[in-house]
């Protein structure tokens, strides 16, 4: 569901596209249930993403408009009565005491909380990371850290994956610039940074 915001955005975002694809294709060949964790899960891309591919997915975000605005998206997709549980809550690693299959999340900038205390992406990231860590299952599949924070290389999400994860599960990781493909000529549009962790199979 596309609308016109005042803030430049329409809750869809299609340059993400690549990674809705990547989680997708990992869901269906894991030949098991997965149960996914979705931070800052916004207007729910990821989320219908990972439901369509058949896994349980936990949507978190701290604002009851996105919430509402995320259910819409699921409704459109044919996906109303798909095991997602939507919470508006300011995350902090999973909110239900369950073990996750896999992480995603996409961190602001900066924020504040419920009682003041200030977010800073450059300070928070690391700690946030760690906490959604000691909630993977023993099997976890995936984890992915999107930023749209100016200045916020790259390799900085893939430390922060390497350092958090690889020592307790192996795998491997990867990050990149995301952009999109202008039609009109041979140009990429720049739009954020993704990290992507995945278990070695």
């Amino acid at each position: 569901v596309v609308r016109p915001t005042g803030f430049k955005h329409t809750g869809l975002f299609p340059e993400q596209a690549v990674n809705w694809d990547w989680m997708a294709g990992l869901i269906e060949r894991a030949g098991r249930p997965v149960s996914v964790l979705n931070l800052f899960a916004y207007t729910g891309g990821a989320p219908v993403a990972c439901l369509k591919a058949g896994a349980q997915v936990l949507h978190l975000d701290a604002a009851k408009g996105m919430i509402a605005w995320a259910k819409d998206n699921a409704a459109a997709s044919g996906l109303v009565s798909a095991a997602v549980r939507y919470i508006e809550v300011r995350p902090s690693g999973s909110a239900a005491g369950q073990e996750d299959d896999a992480v995603i999340m996409d961190p602001p900038s900066y924020g504040r909380g419920p009682t003041g205390e200030m977010w800073k992406i450059e300070e928070g990231l690391f700690p946030l990371v760690s906490a959604c860590a000691d909630v993977l299952s023993k099997d976890p599949l995936f984890f992915l850290i999107n930023s749209y924070t100016t200045g916020l290389a790259p390799t900085v999400l893939k430390n922060v994956l390497d350092i958090a994860l690889l020592p307790r599960f192996g795998g491997r990781s990867e990050a990149a610039e995301v952009a999109l493909p202008c039609t009109r000529r041979s140009i990429l549009l720049p739009c954020g940074a993704s990290g992507r962790w995945t278990a070695k199979k």
